[in-house]
């Protein structure tokens, strides 16, 4: 038989589990290896694990980039960063998520333009994996603008190496 304080403890515990925010998957792909180097600008990947980007073929074949702003470069020229790949194959990218360092989904990811903080080259698209966490991170780290992945136009990423924000 259940005790006040037994069901008391499983209305808290349930309460908490339903007030919790939904948040995006965590998503699994492979981790660059210490050679793999990014399309776009060459450096080594792995020296960089709390900034690494991954898309990711349909035929299991990955490519590695040192930030989100290197990727967005790629997936807006792949001819000239990729030849023989088409985003139609693409079948997963991956965003190495600002606060968890974790990998999600940079489809559903929301990037932060502007801010102090700066990833291996320079100024960066920040992602972060809910509006909430953009919004912290605009104001305490005085970012100007969030972006959903749809909203990065193709000159973004050059004014961003420019530390143009707007």
């Amino acid at each position: 038989m259940l005790t006040h304080f037994k069901i008391f403890k499983l209305i808290i515990a349930f309460s908490f589990i339903i007030s919790q925010p939904a948040i995006s998957e965590v998503i699994d792909l492979q981790k660059p290896g210490v050679n793999d180097t990014c399309p776009v600008c060459g450096m080594f990947v792995a020296k960089y694990p709390e900034w690494v980007a991954t898309v990711v073929y349909k035929t299991q074949h990955a490519h590695h980039f040192d930030g989100a702003k290197d990727l967005f470069k790629y997936l807006q020229d792949l001819p000239k960063w990729a030849p023989g790949h088409e985003l139609k194959n693409i079948v997963s990218i991956g965003v190495t998520e600002y606060y968890s360092l974790s990998l999600i989904d940079a489809r559903k990811a929301y990037y932060v333009i502007g801010s102090d903080v700066l990833g291996p080259m320079g100024h960066e698209l920040i992602p972060l994996e809910t509006l909430d966490d953009a919004k912290e991170f605009l104001a305490d780290h005085k970012g100007t603008k969030i972006l959903t992945f749809d909203q990065v136009d193709t000159k973004l990423p050059a004014k961003l190496d420019d530390g143009n924000f707007e």
